[in-house]
């Protein structure tokens, strides 16, 4: 009996291994810009929008498999890639893109992440917006890459509640089975802004540049390698990488399937189809704990310690897959496993785009709101980037034997065609 137990928990303990940068990436996928489109999303569209999640899940998974193939083929960031195989304009370009809209993005969360926290909290807005970017910076500069992904991993539980709340619910499960695996369209600006929303939110330029970048420093960690050597690959291990990238990429919809479907049963059917608050928001967590007394402020507290833990867990990589890009394009040391004195232009670049996106919001921007329109920034400038994966990912030059297959160009291309359509559909209809 010993025997099986010892041999059950060596199983686990190897699948645990298998997960990474796929998992994080997957779990940073929804951060409080993620929760807050698709809250909005159910709270508009009611179920009408579920079927994206299930569709989604292909076309995520392949673009981010791809990204991750790069980083382990080449060992180098897709920016350094670019900067080897392509002209300076198409690498200025996509860092340029990536900078933008991260540093949009990490505005938007600490925005959020204030705005959740004074749910429970009575402290000013600009005095917890610029405690909460503290705690970032140091996390990030300070701690090492292998103990911060450890700590990634399990900040990304704070989302079971959605699920959760889902099961508590009384909801019309046929009508949610329908929803989810049947298509449903409206011509109008309102619907494909969402879509784009929604795309841009899960497909996010941040996460193709974190994955590779990541998965070259996963290897260096365990080889103790060079970023300009190429990590020792094999088709067993690219079939690992599946693994961990197919795992968080599902937790990724599910959570946003849950989102949808909870926000739908609570705040659609109650009248409520535009969040204009973290309140607001918070509201579809409230059937969780509505035989406690106050259940209005525990729903409250569970939001927010979730948007705040997610929030720790988004901004770093948003601000380290900018970092990585603005690196690789000007030969500067790059990587979490390096400290600050050896990687000075990399730390600085968080440092200033994670300032940056502080700044945003003392402009008067409405977090919550902000929280969408990032969503959709995202959706269109994730159309040129995964241009450029695809191309990478399926040059013989530069992948060898490890150039994408039929079945991942093919869903590869069919993402940047189906977030292109969505994109221009959004403005044609403006």
């Amino acid at each position: 009996m010993e025997k099986e137990a010892n041999k059950i928990r060596h199983k686990f303990s190897r699948f645990l291994r298998i997960l990474g940068p796929g998992l994080v990436t997957g779990a940073a996928d929804d951060d409080p810009s993620g929760i807050a489109t698709y809250s909005q999303t159910g709270a508009q569209f009611g179920y009408g929008l579920l079927w994206t999640s299930l569709f989604m899940l292909p076309f995520q998974t392949a673009v981010q498999e791809a990204c991750a193939r790069i980083g382990v083929v080449t060992g180098k960031g897709i920016v350094a890639v670019c900067k080897q195989f392509y002209s300076k304009k198409i690498v200025l370009s996509a860092v340029i893109l990536v900078v933008i809209a991260n540093t949009v993005n990490i505005g938007a969360d600490i925005g959020a992440v204030a705005a959740a926290a004074q749910l429970i909290v009575p402290i000013p807005f600009v005095i917890l917006t610029i405690l909460f970017t503290i705690i970032v910076l140091l996390l990030e500069i300070f701690s090492s890459y292998r103990v911060y992904a450890r700590i990634l991993k399990w900040l990304s539980l704070a989302l079971v509640s959605y699920l959760i709340t889902v099961f508590i619910i009384n909801e019309p499960w046929i009508e949610i089975l329908k929803s989810t695996l049947i298509p449903h369209f409206e011509f109008s600006f309102g619907f494909f802004f969402m879509i784009t929303g929604v795309l841009g939110t899960t497909i996010s330029p941040y996460m193709f540049f974190w994955q590779a970048s990541e998965e070259v420093e996963e290897e260096k960690a365990k080889h103790l390698s060079t970023i300009s050597s190429p990590p020792r690959i094999s088709w067993n291990f690219i079939r690992l990488i599946r693994i961990d990238t197919l795992i968080g990429m599902t937790a990724s919809e599910i959570t946003m399937w849950a989102i949808i479907v909870t926000t739908a049963g609570t705040l659609y059917v109650s009248g409520i189809t535009n969040i204009n608050t973290a309140a607001d928001a918070a509201k579809a967590l409230e059937p969780l704990v509505q035989t406690f007394p106050n259940s209005g402020f525990l729903a409250k507290c569970i939001f927010s310690f979730g948007i705040i833990g997610l929030g720790l867990l988004a901004v770093p990589v948003l601000a380290g897959s900018a970092s990585y890009a603005v690196a690789e394009a000007v030969n500067w040391n790059e990587g979490l496993n390096l400290k600050l004195k050896r990687a000075h232009g990399f730390y600085g670049v968080i440092i200033i785009a994670t300032l940056i996106g502080l700044a945003i919001n003392f402009v008067g921007i409405d977090p919550m709101k902000a929280l969408v329109v990032t969503a959709v920034i995202n959706g269109v400038v994730a159309v040129p980037l995964i241009f450029l994966i695809a191309k990478i990912a399926s040059n013989e030059k530069i992948m060898g034997e490890y150039k994408s297959g039929k079945i991942s160009k093919t869903l590869v291309w069919l993402t940047f065609f189906a977030m292109a359509a969505a994109a221009v559909s959004m403005f044609l209809l403006l």
